[in-house]
């Protein structure tokens, strides 16, 4: 009997877990970056509280052959900037609360962690 009800009791705490949805994660805050426009001035762009742990292309230019600069992580996590598109090619990291990058760190691409 002792035995029936602990297997029982296993059993629903299982399924009650199996069925509990799932949390989506973000980082929370700023992460900005620079890039030329087509007139060739400098704009300002932004993921506010972006995804974690899916990379993200810069959708400024994400059809142009150019590529951002400048990044500052102002998120809660750990961003890590990639100098390809699909978060590919060199990386480099940033921490969380205002790690950034000079107008040389070019990036295509970024994950959070």
């Amino acid at each position: 009997m002792r035995l029936r009800t602990v297997v029982l009791s296993l059993t629903s705490a299982a399924a009650l877990f199996l069925t509990l949805p799932g949390t989506a994660s973000a980082s929370e805050g700023e992460f900005t970056y620079r890039y030329f426009d087509a007139d060739g001035e400098i704009q300002i762009g932004a993921l506010i509280d972006p995804p974690s742990g899916e990379c993200i292309e810069i959708p400024e230019i994400a059809d142009w052959d150019v590529d951002a600069f400048r990044p500052r992580n102002d998120t809660d996590s750990r961003a890590v900037v990639f100098r390809g598109n699909d978060c590919d090619g060199d990386y480099f990291s940033l921490r969380p609360f205002g790690g950034r990058g000079s107008d040389r760190l070019a990036l295509r691409s970024v994950i959070f962690s």
